[in-house]
């Protein structure tokens, strides 16, 4: 399996930015792709996940209502639309793809098996 991501760049705060990730190779049904993101001296962290059996997502709390992830089966590639950014969404972003854990009334990624490499996003003030 091999992710690629794109899509990074620079952009001003409460600007919009559209990330691409395309899957090669065998992609299981029962496992998700989504998107992740990490500060220099943080942890990383799940951003957004998109089921490849029935395109459920799962969401950050923090990040529900500014950014929407979707896929095209056709194309094999995972979008995710980030809107009215902040310097706070400052990071690299990496797309995975990994089993997920059903929780409470949906599910939540529980493991990542595969990683793209990292596509940077810099919102300035």
């Amino acid at each position: 399996v091999q992710l690629q991501a794109s899509g990074g760049g620079s952009v001003q705060s409460v600007g919009s930015l559209t990330l691409s990730c395309t899957a090669s190779g065998f992609t299981p049904e029962h496992f998700f792709i989504g998107w992740f993101r990490q500060v220099p001296g943080r942890e990383r962290e799940g951003v957004s996940c998109i089921s490849n059996s029935d395109g459920s997502t799962w969401y950050a709390d923090s990040l529900k209502g500014r950014f929407t992830i979707s896929k095209d089966n056709v194309k094999g590639t995972v979008y995710l639309q980030m809107n009215n950014l902040t310097p706070e969404d400052t990071a690299l972003y990496y797309c995975a793809m990994g089993s997920f854990s059903l929780y409470g009334n949906g599910w939540r990624p529980s493991r990542m098996d595969y990683w793209g490499q990292g596509t940077l996003v810099t919102v300035s003030s």
